[in-house]
């Protein structure tokens, strides 16, 4: 299970024959690499269970560094911080949704669900103190962050300076707090209205929330780079220690920035450790037996990193790269390293060496040493915010799906006659080709429904008796005759059914529109589309056909805005 962690990337019989590269060599002395299948790797951790991992992280879980090292303690207090992670996303099955559920954001349901840890951190070594696992579903509040930071309340005690956000800024979770021993600097929320009770010389002032007697601290801090640009911003820091000559309160808001390390520790856990992966449990009880092992081996990783620092005094621990670590410990696990059957690996005097006593992630990390930290800033933002690919809803099933039949029609092209091929030219330049008449712009839509109308102004027409008309469907007609409604075109008088807002007063002459669903000669037609405009045809007249003087005729005018013609007769 801890190298599963290690290589989050590969399948159960790639993971175990990693495990068993280097002890290849070792066949030759009487030791025989056993052979396993996947199914049997699975059935051993289905019979295993959650709870021998969470003993074993029990175990290894705790502070890391001793007292003296650099960036551990403040004033003597080893500091401390709370905070939960929200992202770590498991697979989208029936059992996993049906425990944690779908979580909202603000646009859709997340594609994965993903787990709720929160944590207790050593912020000076980034070491786990413990952890718990949540859910959405089952427990009430089972995913509020200071709900499952009272269940880490216990590992707290006297000696500890706890640093939080403003999630656990509330009286009765800070009187819990403060009964463990430890002491809170926690920030406030914005609109909390402390009562001043005393100034102090400092800037701060005491107060009480809830019968508990509290130091209130409230700066403007200004962040100032190197390229010029600003950031402000207002802090409201709670704590119990109420004396200010021993705790200023500049050296208290320059400490609270140290909250952010247990940001750096799920960094490392989520990003450094998983690459961004799904787990690959299925069920709860193998979700948490998969989180277990891997808080585990990020604590097995941390505590080699400190053990290595810790032998050259002064050193602060934030200077040991993590991802030299891990490089470090999945090349010792392939090559069996540090694996000796004779037990040859100590010093003529019995003694271990200090290089064996490191070993080799030990070696590796004070090889690679980190620089010094330097103070930086920048924006707080998601590079990536949707996906780069269309929605496409085909039907296709959600997860993977075996395919039992493929079926292949090809389209033969239809038969056409063969081109007759084309002579040359015999001049090599050809003539300029014949200007084309000009033709009379299509009628639209509108001056198409506006003819129909005026036929028998005196009639009220139904949304869809336009739509047969004109060859359209009826939801895109009656979409258009509402948006003409509101323009003021036309006039609704009934459900679904139109007329002029204005019509004549002696009435227009008749119009042909019965014949605009025909197809004959000499008549307009429009054509079989969706668009906005329609194809219309209007043939010349032969020389019996030619209008009159007393011949009406349809005319257009544009409209000022550059709307759609209105139509006229005269």
């Amino acid at each position: 299970m801890l190298a599963l962690g290690l290589f989050p990337r590969i399948g159960y019989a790639r993971v175990w024959a990693k495990l068993c590269a280097g002890l290849a060599g070792l066949s030759g002395a009487g030791h025989v690499v056993p052979t396993v299948s996947e199914k049997a790797l699975r059935e051993l951790r289905r019979r295993l269970g959650p709870a021998p991992f969470k003993a074993l992280f029990e175990v290894v879980a705790g502070p890391l560094a001793q007292p003296r090292t650099p960036g551990v303690c403040f004033a003597g207090m080893r500091t401390v911080a709370f905070d939960g992670i929200n992202s770590l996303k498991i697979p989208d099955t029936e059992r996993n949704r049906c425990w944690i559920g779908r979580i909202w954001y603000r646009l859709a349901f997340a594609g994965y669900p993903t787990l709720r840890l929160m944590c207790l951190v050593e912020t000076g070594t980034r070491g786990l103190l413990g952890a718990v696992i949540g859910g959405a579903i089952g427990t009430p509040g089972d995913r509020d962050e200071s709900h499952l930071a009272r269940r880490l309340l216990r590992l707290l005690g006297s000696g500890m300076l706890l640093l939080a956000d403003r999630a656990f800024d509330s009286a009765s979770f800070l009187a819990e707090v403060d009964r463990t021993g430890a002491k809170p600097l926690v920030r406030a929320g914005c609109t909390r209205k402390p009562a001043v009770l005393r100034c102090l010389p400092d800037g701060s002032y005491l107060s009480h929330l809830a019968g508990l007697h509290v130091r209130i601290i409230e700066a403007e801090l200004t962040v100032r780079g190197t390229d010029g640009t600003a950031v402000h911003d207002h802090y409201r820091l709670i704590t119990t220690l109420l004396d200010d000559r021993r705790f200023p309160a500049e050296r208290l808001i320059r400490l609270y920035h140290e909250r952010w390390e247990i940001e750096t520790a799920y960094l490392a856990l989520r990003h450094t450790l998983l690459a961004g992966h799904v787990l690959r449990s299925q069920d709860r009880a193998g979700v948490e037996q998969e989180v277990r092992a891997l808080l585990t081996l990020y604590q097995l990783l941390r505590t080699a990193m400190v053990e290595a620092v810790e032998t050259r005094p002064g050193l602060d621990p934030d200077r040991a790269g993590f991802t030299t670590a891990l490089h470090a410990a999945r090349d010792q696990l392939v090559t069996a390293q540090g694996i000796d059957p004779t037990g040859n690996d100590t010093a003529d005097g019995g003694q271990v060496n200090t290089a064996d006593r490191l070993g080799a992630i030990g070696q590796a990390v004070l090889a690679t040493l980190l620089p010094a930290r330097r103070l930086r800033y920048s924006n707080r933002n998601v590079k990536c915010t949707t996906s780069r690919y269309h929605a496409r809803d085909d039907g296709r099933p959600t997860l993977s799906t075996d395919i039992v039949a493929i079926d292949i029609a090809v389209h033969a092209p239809p038969l056409q006659p063969t081109p007759s091929a084309r002579p040359p030219h015999p001049f090599r330049h050809h003539p300029p080709a014949p200007s084309k008449p000009n033709t009379p712009a299509a009628l639209t839509r509108r001056q198409l429904v506006t003819a129909i109308l005026l036929s028998q102004p005196r009639r009220d027409w139904h949304g869809f008796e336009l739509a047969d008309k004109l060859h359209i469907k009826q939801h895109n007609m009656l979409t258009q005759l509402a948006e003409w409604t509101r323009l003021g075109f036309i006039r609704r008088t009934g459900a679904g059914t139109y007329a002029l807002d204005t019509p004549p007063p002696n009435g227009p002459p008749d119009y042909p529109t019965d014949q605009l669903t025909t197809r004959s000669p000499g008549v307009v037609t429009v054509a079989d589309d969706d668009e906005e405009r329609g194809k219309v045809q209007r043939p010349q007249p032969s020389q019996d056909e030619r209008p009159c003087a007393t011949t009406s005729a349809l005319h257009t005018h544009p409209t000022p805005e550059g709307d759609t013609p209105t139509a006229s007769w005269t």
